[in-house]
């Protein structure tokens, strides 16, 4: 989790929102890594889970992420989620809940139903990075 902070905190000096994730195969190997580009990219799309299940998946070769961890600093939004149930992810580990986006917040059902989800890794130091972001905004 640690390595998708730091992601997070190099996305908000760049202007995005501060959200990092890995995808960690096998239970050590980096396969894939993203941070949100929203902005960069003028992409809505361009979430940091989105682009790091692209880069783990090119990393495979393969379309599904067995045996594969997802680390992201903030709990998935619905369409995260919905990318991370096609991929059919093992495991969802995010450190802070998403209280008006998160996936939860509609519905567990969304993810695959064998996929294990721990939440609260880390949960203050991304909380932190968030809400640092957010005050200097306003």
């Amino acid at each position: 989790m640690t390595k998708a902070l730091d992601l997070a905190i190099q996305a908000g000096e760049k202007g995005e929102i501060p959200v990092g994730a890995i995808v960690v195969a096998g239970g050590s190997k980096i396969i894939g890594k993203g941070s949100n580009q929203t902005e960069q990219l003028n992409d809505v799309t361009a979430h940091a889970e989105i682009i790091a299940i692209t880069a783990a998946s090119q990393f495979l070769g393969a379309k599904y992420l067995k045996d594969c961890t997802l680390y992201v600093t903030l709990e998935p939004c619905v369409m995260c989620a919905g990318a991370l149930a096609w991929s059919q992810i093992d495991r969802i580990v995010f450190g802070a809940s998403d209280t008006k986006r998160g996936f939860s917040m509609v519905s567990n059902k969304i993810l695959h139903p064998k996929t294990e989800i721990i939440k609260g890794i880390l949960q203050t130091d991304c909380e932190v990075v968030l809400k640092e972001f957010f005050k200097k905004l306003r």
